[in-house]
């Protein structure tokens, strides 16, 4: 018996109209339609803004928006590996893009137009191919392309980016000592960035003293930064779910013991926009782009920025991005909160940190139109009343005489027709002064701090020993429920002074007495820790410091993992994603060094039932494994041009890598390895499957055959037999007969 719940009228009447209207066409055995890239409100209003200088300029402008984009890509330049993996994508990656690419259009391989390198990305670890997504992920051709940029984008050894989106973090301009904040974060490309920029000088710090938080509204957007920032196992990441208009202020502890109010150096505020610069990446904004989208997201974008540069440190930098081209989204927004901050905040040039960068200054001038860009307005006292609630006097241009002071001049403006590339809108700002609507009372953010870590009050009981309830009324202020959206996370918890596990980790590994064991966490309040992970020391003081103050998504990177077995002697093994940080900490006696061909041998076997023996391994690496007793240990292979570091696992009789498929193609890659073996063809398994399938229904229409034939003669050899008609006969009797 169902439930006695109440209906929702709304789809009740929805269900109803569905049952008695007409039956609607299934959407997918339709072919699918070509989106019609045009948008006349989008074309008028753009026009009359004039963003290009020409008649001819505008055509090359709307001939290209209405282009697909081409795929971009860049090389993760802090790894050790980074050059070498950037001479095998110029030489042999490339040597096969020109030879598919003449396949699949036809053409002779000197036709080809080669990648291009972006000559604004710093050191040359960007390139542009002149293939769309589409193109790659539906030719086969181009399959080998398409998996070397999954493979590497999962390994950490590149990431797929458009290329205007790579500006932002470059003009932020990031040492590894920094602060920073980025408060739109997902889904985290740009997040990528900043953390190699904070990891870009490993021989002066073994860990970055600075720190990235990435922060999002969106807790499901959350998870997808998360996946995105891990691939670069930094131990200097901090990920949380806030309203960044409303972003809290965060406490730090002073090296005096004293609490402050955190103040970051850099902070990056790409605010959500309409997207009008991405229709070459997403065509379905042309069937819904119009100017309501630009007013209503004025607001927010403005709380951001401004949230922002209260909680930016005096001489630090904000930089301000959208992939909008509206200047209401833009230059209006800036405008306001420097007039606002007045004198406090100042637009910089920073053309020099993109040099080769194709780009317009801001703009000066600017209209306002209804939705339907039907009447223009170039004061506020133009508006209709009607309008007054959608439109307001901050969306305008100041005057002359004060807009010179701002110069909007120095913000970048990139349009896709400009460089082949999406459309984008960049300022950089610094702070010279305290803002005056700034609030830093520390004092009370303490007590507030207090105060949420102490435990719930119990409630109120009536005489039957139940919960009261306050009641709600129509008057006074309405109390609402907090709600944290998403999941619950699972609690922070740190080592303590003396931990037993930790006092066995550091005498198995040997490890340095600069890893700080108060930086090491488990997630979950259990004696028997399963994962262990590692995080630097002001991300450990921002966790105890606020995680009641706000949602904390991730942070720290998986260093050690528990690996139980009956020859074991430690109970925890090494893991991959944290070697990063943990191998500067290690000592001599887990180490081996290994030879190519140890390695390939290693990193081939794929079958964990089925270590290769270290009898097959070279004779000075036999000699090695002596010394090395039953457990997790690091395998290092040195080659002229890096040096490479990965888990490994001694057996009793065995030596193994404990590398994932994707990291370990990409070891393989770089080791000059036949990869063959790891190539997959997704068009000729899916001819193989759909033969096996053929086949199989084939086969199935035999047997049917066959039985239908049966049926029918059974009955006339037992009816002639034994005068039993219809009577199937016992297979000893047919067996006699015969």
């Amino acid at each position: 018996m169902g439930r006695n719940k109440k209906q929702n009228p709304f789809a009740a009447r929805k269900r109803q109209k569905r049952e008695n209207g007409p039956e609607r066409p299934d959407r997918r055995a339709l072919p699918y339609e070509e989106i019609k890239r045009d948008n006349a409100f989008f074309i008028k209003y753009y026009h009359l803004q004039k963003i290009c200088a020409s008649e001819e300029e505008w055509s090359q402008f709307l001939e290209s928006i209405r282009d697909n984009l081409p795929t971009t890509f860049r090389v993760t330049g802090f790894k050790d590996e980074a050059k070498a993996l950037l001479s095998i994508i110029e030489t042999q990656l490339f040597t096969e893009y020109v030879r598919a690419v003449a396949e699949l259009h036809q053409k002779a391989p000197e036709d080809v137009e080669r990648p291009l390198c972006l000559p604004w990305y710093p050191n040359g670890l960007a390139y542009q191919l002149h293939l769309t997504r589409k193109d790659i992920r539906r030719s086969e051709p181009l399959y080998r392309l398409h998996n070397f940029l999954i493979v590497e984008t999962t390994a950490g050894g590149i990431s797929r980016q458009e290329a205007v989106s790579m500006i932002p973090p470059i003009v932020l301009d990031v040492r590894p000592t920094d602060k920073v904040l980025d408060m739109c974060a997902a889904p985290g490309s740009k997040t990528a960035q900043l953390i190699e920029a904070l990891h870009a000088a490993p021989e002066e710090h073994k860990i970055p003293p600075g720190f990235v938080l990435a922060n999002d509204v969106d807790n499901n957007r959350c998870y997808m930064l998360v996946h995105q920032a891990k691939r670069l196992n930094s131990p200097c990441l901090l990920v949380t779910n806030h309203d960044s208009s409303v972003f809290p202020n965060l406490l730090t502890t002073k090296p005096d013991g004293s609490k402050a109010i955190l103040k970051f150096d850099k902070i990056l505020c790409d605010v959500p926009c309409s997207g009008d610069g991405t229709l070459r990446k997403n065509p379905d904004i042309w069937l819904k782009w119009n100017l309501a989208q630009a007013y209503n997201l004025h607001g927010i974008q403005y709380r951001i920025v401004r949230r922002g540069a209260e909680m930016l440190e005096v001489g630090g930098r904000l930089v301000y991005s959208t992939c909008s081209l509206n200047p209401i989204e833009n230059e209006a927004v800036l405008q306001r909160i420097i007039k606002e901050a007045d004198g406090a905040l100042e637009l910089v040039d920073a053309g020099h940190l993109v040099p080769g960068l194709k780009y317009k200054p801001g703009m000066t001038d600017w209209k306002l139109a209804t939705k339907e860009v039907d009447q223009i307005f170039t004061r506020f006292d133009e508006v209709p009343e009607s309008l007054h609630t959608i439109i307001r006097p901050g969306m305008f241009p100041l005057p002359a005489d004060e807009m010179a002071k701002i110069g909007l001049d120095k913000c970048l403006r990139v349009l896709p027709h400009l460089q082949d590339s999406g459309g984008f809108f960049v300022a950089v700002l610094e702070k010279r002064r305290q803002l005056s609507f700034e609030k830093n009372d520390v004092v009370e953010l303490v007590q507030l701090n207090e105060k949420a870590k102490q435990p719930p009050a119990d409630p109120q009981l009536d005489e039957e020993g139940k919960p009261i309830e306050e009641k709600s009324v129509p008057w006074g202020p309405q109390r609402k429920k907090r709600r944290l959206h998403g999941y619950k996370e699972d609690p922070y918890v740190f080592f303590g002074e003396k931990d037993p596990d930790y006092e066995a980790i550091k005498e198995f590994y040997q490890l340095d007495e600069s890893l700080s064991q108060r930086c090491l966490l488990t997630r979950c309040i259990t004696e028997k820790k399963k994962n262990i992970y590692y995080c630097s020391d002001p991300i450990r003081d921002l966790v105890l410091n606020n995680e009641n103050n706000i949602k904390i998504i991730n942070t720290g990177v998986k260093t050690f993992v528990r690996c139980e077995n009956r020859h074991t002697v430690h109970p925890f093994r090494l893991a991959q994603e944290g070697l990063q940080t943990s191998n500067a900490f290690m000592g001599a006696n887990r180490r081996i060094q290994v030879e190519r061909e140890d390695l390939v041998m290693m990193l081939n076997c794929t079958d964990p039932t089925q270590p290769p023996s270290t009898h097959e391994l070279k004779k000075e690496t036999q000699e090695r494994c002596k010394e090395l007793g039953v457990g997790s240990c690091i395998l290092k292979y040195v080659d002229e041009r890096f040096t490479l570091y990965t888990v490994g696992w001694r057996g009793t009789s065995s030596l193994r890598a404990y590398v994932h498929k994707d990291e370990t193609i990409h070891i393989l890659r770089l080791l000059g390895a036949d990869l063959s073996k790891f190539e997959t063809n997704k068009y000729e398994d899916a001819r193989v499957a759909a033969a096996a399938a053929a086949d199989a229904e084939a086969g199935k229409s035999g047997e049917v055959e066959a039985d239908s034939s049966g049926e029918s003669a059974a009955p006339e050899l037992t009816s002639s037999g034994s005068g039993a008609v219809g009577v199937p006969m016992d297979t000893e009797e047919v067996a006699t007969r015969s």
